[in-house]
């Protein structure tokens, strides 16, 4: 795919083809990457500015899209990529390719991605602790595990679903979220579709019981780590918990509304929610107005901020990687 040089402030219109890989593959995420459309060709970006009265704009940190950059492909040729996150002890990005059953290193520069893991038990969402510990969410093996051991695998008695993507607070509790994306349906074992708490005592907890016609998907926390965001790619909306003293998550409320098809997400320094979906990167507020869509050459499924200086959005889109700069500072580990 060319690199794209237009950021849209209206979402595309494009369809998303749910999807479900073998379960001799045992990946998957919300799209198939053999049937899903071919990039809609760039628009003309639309000159629609923030959608609040005050110069600051929703959340008071003044409009994340001011000033943003070239969308462009750092390299292409992959299956399906997902799960990106940038290693400031390494000075790199990791990123997955589910049905490739692959951990992919980048270091910024003029080479290209090399082999991390493989196989990796179709890693999706990848995180990394306050150590630079890297957790991996695998739909292969059905776990969630930490410089690869497994620490989550089963809930009751009962084997998790898929587990998709993964994040970890600053005192080392693990929340996950748990589709059936990697798995058959007659595999499943549970009866909801579950975000998860791992504590930092090793304690597992369903925090959300959502019903089977739910996928809840990407997850982040807000810089003071007192909300979770998860975003659900059945129904497109991004949803916020209150994260207690202890960990836990209060009652779910919607936090915004996406063109559809929500899937993994970034927050930057000033709480602003960067989630992929059907129409690019869509930018939220912290209160959840829409700042507007950047516009990416293919339909993305994941994105994190990276670089020595956390202005760089990595956003990985079906078979390739792409960045683009941004004026203001993401936090790689949310």
């Amino acid at each position: 795919m060319p690199p794209s040089s237009l950021l849209a402030r209206v979402p595309r219109s494009r369809a998303v083809t749910p999807w479900l890989i073998a379960s001799a593959l045992a990946a998957g995420c919300d799209g198939d990457p053999a049937t899903l459309p071919d990039a809609a060709s760039a628009d003309a970006p639309t000159a629609d500015g923030p959608p609040a009265d005050s110069p600051d704009g929703p959340g008071g940190g003044g409009d994340p899209l001011v000033g943003v950059g070239t969308v462009e492909q750092v390299q292409g040729g992959f299956m399906f990529t997902e799960g990106p996150q940038w290693r400031d002890t390494e000075g790199d990005l990791v990123f997955t390719d589910i049905p490739a059953n692959t951990i992919y290193q980048y270091v910024p520069g003029p080479g290209a991605a090399t082999v991390l893991t493989r196989p990796s038990a179709n890693a999706n969402g990848l995180a990394v602790d306050a150590a630079g510990m890297l957790y991996a969410a695998r739909h292969g093996a059905r776990d969630v595990t930490r410089a690869g051991v497994a620490i989550a695998s089963t809930f009751e008695g009962d084997r998790l679903n898929s587990p998709n993507d993964v994040v970890v607070a600053d005192d080392g509790t693990v929340y996950f979220t748990d589709p059936p994306y990697g798995i058959q349906p007659p595999a499943a074992e549970l009866d909801f579709m579950g975000v998860f708490r791992l504590s930092p005592s090793n304690v597992l907890t369903a925090e959300h019981r959502g019903p089977l016609s739910a996928r809840p998907n990407g997850i982040g926390l807000s810089p003071d780590g007192t909300t979770l965001y998860v975003a659900d790619t059945a129904d497109g909306e991004v949803y916020r918990f209150p994260v207690g003293p202890d960990g836990a998550l209060g009652t779910r409320t919607v936090h915004a509304s996406t063109a559809g098809g929500a899937d993994g997400l970034a927050i930057d320094e000033d709480g602003n929610v960067f989630v992929t979906s059907t129409a690019g990167v869509e930018v939220f507020s912290s209160t959840g107005e829409a700042w507007g869509t950047i516009d990416v050459p293919e339909q993305p499924s994941n994105c994190a901020f990276g670089d020595a200086d956390h202005r760089t959005l990595y956003i990985t889109a079906r078979t390739s990687l792409y960045r683009v700069r941004l004026a203001n500072p993401g936090l790689p580990r949310r």
